[in-house]
């Protein structure tokens, strides 16, 4: 498939936003990575995911407890993920390489592989956002129809109910199903991927056998073949279903653009940074609970516009990004809740569904 272009001959919008990004960091000495809050965090998040493990493993509660710190693990993985391993993978986490790659292996501890994330999010994601074929992100084909150009089937008029519980499997989709798709096929949708070299292809698979001997071997062995499945599902499902509403929050609602191409040389009219803007939408960014738990991910707009820096710095740029789409006559997406992002992702469901 023909990659598509962007018309960035004379982006005017984004220079004059780079603009005033670059004076704040520079007049205020301040650099774009993370500082002692993300470190912080990710300390705090590092040792109460190891500590639930632990405890369920090795000290197993009664039943209820159990379920509930299971819960709690699959809520901490999402945030370890928000985080630490979407920062580290953007390179936005530290001033150092090794940091960030670190960082990034986290997704890999957790049962996926950060080098086909990079792949998925980084440069099919962030590069054609809400572009059919192109960003993986957008495609749950075919349980979910996200918008018109993709194949209609009957179910989809339903897909604004079953949502709820589809959304929960994306997790163990992920890591069991979709990994081992795009390493097979070394394509992301419909675009190929830079080949695995042998280091690679060796960190793949140890981190995905590890991660089965952690999660559900050891388990086993220590509690049974019931309680681990149960347990497992309910961290998988709550770990999915969270990630999958955050996503889809910041790009499938109704008033989000999914563009096609209109010429034959398959390029957008609009230069990059105005195509994300259209795309994208926030959530919730004056809850600093959403915010903190997020990693930064309801200031969604922000994030595809400068995605190599940390989003701890979110707040602020977002004031410039408000102002420069003012000043261009851009409109700038924003929902004041969760709730209120939730309830158009759900009126987009059902109108694509329908429709």
């Amino acid at each position: 498939m023909q990659r598509v272009s962007f018309n960035n001959k004379n982006s005017v919008f984004f220079t004059a936003l780079k603009e005033k990004v670059d004076s704040y960091f520079k007049s205020n000495n301040i650099k774009e990575t993370g500082n002692f809050k993300l470190y912080l965090k990710t300390i705090l998040l590092s040792i109460s995911a190891i500590g639930l493990y632990v405890i369920l493993v090795f000290f197993t509660p009664p039943v209820l407890i159990s379920l509930l710190l299971c819960a709690l693990l699959g809520l901490n993985f999402a945030a370890i993920g928000f985080n630490t391993m979407h920062d580290g993978a953007h390179g936005s986490f530290s001033t150092k390489t090794w940091v960030n790659e670190l960082m990034g292996y986290s997704l890999n501890a957790m049962g996926g592989s950060v080098y086909l994330w990079k792949y998925k999010h980084n440069v099919n994601h962030h590069s054609f956002t809400n572009i059919e074929g192109m960003d993986d992100d957008i495609d749950i084909k075919p349980f979910i129809r996200v918008h018109s150009d993709q194949k209609k089937y009957w179910y989809h008029r339903f897909q604004h109910i079953y949502w709820v519980g589809l959304y929960g499997l994306t997790y163990l989709l992920w890591i069991f199903v979709q990994d081992f798709q795009k390493y097979f096929t070394g394509k992301i949708g419909d675009l190929p991927f830079r080949k695995m070299d042998v280091k690679e292809h060796i960190i793949f698979w140890v981190s995905k056998i590890l991660y089965i001997a952690a999660f559900i071997v050891l388990p086993i062995f220590m509690v049974g073949f019931v309680q681990t499945l149960i347990g497992y599902l309910v961290t998988a499902l709550i770990c999915g279903f969270v990630i999958a509403v955050v996503f889809q929050l910041a790009h499938v609602v109704k008033e989000a653009a999914f563009e096609t191409p209109t010429t034959e040389n398959y390029k957008i009219e609009n230069e990059w940074a105005v195509h994300q803007v259209q795309t994208t939408a926030n959530f919730a960014t004056k809850s600093k609970i959403v915010s903190w738990f997020t990693g930064g991910l309801n200031f969604q707009v922000e994030h595809h516009l400068f995605p190599r820096i940390s989003h701890i710095h979110y707040p602020k740029i977002n004031q410039f990004v408000r102002e420069t789409c003012e000043q261009f006559q851009i409109n700038y997406l924003e929902f004041p809740t969760v709730m209120a992002a939730v309830k158009s992702h759900v009126v987009h469901l059902k109108h694509v569904g329908q429709h």
